[in-house]
């Protein structure tokens, strides 16, 4: 089995797809990194709507907006690369625009406009594993995976810096941050189109149906429901364990926030590179390993008391983003080597269904699990966690 067992940057930009689309993804992280973050902000302090009303607007978009994945992946199997990324960018164009055109108290034009937004976050996953597929092969295609996550996380992490700074302004502020997200999204994907990639479509093999799923892709896509409520362990989970349970500082949130980026950043295309010398598969449930072992760690600490109990959760949440920087260099890849060539993007928005799936499902699950204490949240996770781990690596 070959393996990649050195870093080259020259090979890993090209590999992603080239300098061009380098730009388009770090510009296209940088305004989702401005918005996201406090999209409902802009809906509760600019259109003065209620929190619950703004909850619900956005996570309807979120949930709607993966309606659009099996007309990505039929878009992707007729040859579309560049197109489609740049398409997702352009559909959030429209959304910032609806976004700024919305009217105090307009529900709806807010609704639409998260919809739009939606669609373009949960198209852009699949449509650029498919573009990084078709330019590299093999393990060089699993480190500019690598590489494009790192340097989407690096100008998430850089956008919510800096609209974080930009808060001081009021309302205006976050209307400027949004007229700047839509010129960020707009440069994106002129960026992204002018790559100007087209994949041939491949031919079916005999007696195989057009709309089969990859083969031994149903475990998988089930084990990621699971596997993906890591993302919103540091953002959703600890948090809350740490504010409500624990009554910690808030600066512990934001720490253990800004050390898993800092590590994903740093870390996702080294330790990608290191465990190329195993099977994808296997390191898929080496993963699942890990994070459950992270989730008895949360355990364990939660019991130390308010003295060590946030130092130690902070410790475990170290191995909590190993986990997750196994998990998300080996996914998308193990996706891309099982899947049939003439059913790449069906296979991909498959993948990205489930994993949309999880992480809409994931807020909701883990606050229920946590209203019944530590135990139930963090070994309910384990749990399952070790099961998705089991039926990855049969």
């Amino acid at each position: 089995m070959a393996t990649t067992t050195r870093i080259r940057p020259r090979a890993l930009v090209r590999a992603s797809g080239g300098p061009r689309y380098a730009v388009a993804l770090a510009v296209d992280a940088l305004g989702t990194g401005l918005l996201r973050p406090f999209l409902l902000l802009y809906g509760v302090t600019v259109l003065r709507l209620s929190a619950s009303v703004t909850g619900i607007a956005m996570t309807a978009g979120v949930v709607v907006g993966l309606v659009c994945m099996p007309a990505v992946g039929r878009w992707l199997d007729r040859g579309a690369r560049s197109s489609v990324v740049a398409a997702s960018m352009l559909v959030r164009v429209l959304g910032v625009a609806l976004l700024l055109a919305a009217s105090t108290g307009n529900v709806w034009l807010f609704a639409t406009a998260t919809l739009f937004l939606g669609i373009g976050n949960q198209a852009w996953p699949a449509a650029h594993a498919a573009l990084v597929a078709t330019i590299a092969q093999g393990r060089e295609r699993d480190a500019a995976l690598a590489g494009g996550r790192a340097l989407r996380n690096a100008g998430l992490g850089a956008g919510a810096l800096l609209a974080t700074v930009c808060l001081a302004g009021g309302t205006t502020a976050l209307q400027a941050l949004a007229a700047v997200t839509g010129l960020a999204y707009l440069a994106a994907a002129a960026l992204a189109w002018s790559v100007h990639l087209h994949a041939q479509p491949a031919a079916p093999p005999a007696k195989e149906r057009d709309d089969e799923p990859a083969p031994r892709m149903r475990a998988l896509l089930a084990a990621n429901v699971i596997y993906v409520f890591c993302l919103n362990i540091p953002e959703i989970a600890l948090p809350l364990v740490l504010l409500t349970q624990m009554h910690a500082s808030p600066v512990w949130s934001a720490a253990i926030f800004v050390a898993n980026t800092v590590l994903v950043v740093t870390l996702q295309v080294p330790v990608t590179v290191l465990m190329s010398r195993f099977p994808r598969r296997s390191v898929l449930a080496i993963a699942g390993v890990v994070l459950a072992l992270s989730y008895l760690g949360f355990l364990a600490a939660t019991s130390l008391g308010h003295g060590w109990g946030a130092p130690a959760v902070a410790g475990v949440s170290v191995v909590c983003t190993l986990g997750e920087i196994i998990y998300a260099g080996s996914a998308t890849a193990l996706v891309t080597a099982l899947a049939p060539a003439h059913v790449l993007g069906r296979a991909l928005a498959r993948f990205q269904l489930s994993t949309g799936f999880g992480l809409a499902a994931s807020p909701a699950v883990i606050t229920a699990l946590a209203s019944h204490g530590p135990a139930a949240l963090w070994g309910s996770l384990a749990a399952t966690t070790l099961l998705a781990a089991c039926a990855v690596a049969h």
